[in-house]
């Protein structure tokens, strides 16, 4: 008796898994990492303007304060010029904020106050005028000036929506 072969083939693995194209789960996960880091950074960018409001509304306020213990009006004048220089360097990185001065400045504030100036005030009126002259005035001589129509105006531009941008104020 004759053995009889059989016609077997060897067992072929098959191909082995390619890591491309990833399987869908990898995908959404791909999705939702880029998900939370956009909302991560709007969600930063919106927290970084609030804050630089309250700091500027806690800086104003501690500027009032001070003059309503001390009732001295060239310090006020002082303090209100140098916190609105600051806050329109901060506004308006990419202008020469720095090197605006004389009337140029008020036209500046003015032009940048968004319209919310108090009472119809303007800073180039008398009471916003005295922004150009108390920081070089000596300590003994008092500027005529009504300081509650100059916090009113310095609070309404501090406390207006400024966009930081490049481009002229509007």
């Amino acid at each position: 008796m004759k053995q009889q072969t059989l016609n077997l083939k060897d067992i072929h693995l098959p191909e082995p898994v390619s890591w491309w194209p990833p399987a869908p789960g990898w995908w959404l996960l791909l999705v939702l990492l880029v998900l939370l880091f956009v909302v991560f950074v709007i969600v930063r960018k919106i927290h970084a303007g609030r804050q630089l409001k309250r700091d500027i509304r806690a800086e104003f306020e501690s500027i009032k304060q001070h003059y309503r213990e001390t009732q001295n009006k060239l310090a006020l004048a002082r303090a209100l010029s140098v916190l609105l220089r600051r806050a329109s360097i901060t506004y308006y990185p990419q202008q020469n904020i720095a090197g605006l001065t004389g009337e140029d400045w008020l036209a500046f504030l003015d032009a940048t106050g968004a319209g919310k100036n108090a009472g119809g005030h303007r800073f180039q009126s008398d009471t916003g005028k005295v922004l150009l002259s108390a920081p070089y005035l000596p300590d003994d001589k008092t500027p005529d000036f009504d300081p509650q129509t100059l916090m009113a105006l310095c609070e309404s531009w501090l406390l207006a929506s400024h966009k930081k941008s490049g481009g002229k104020p509007s």
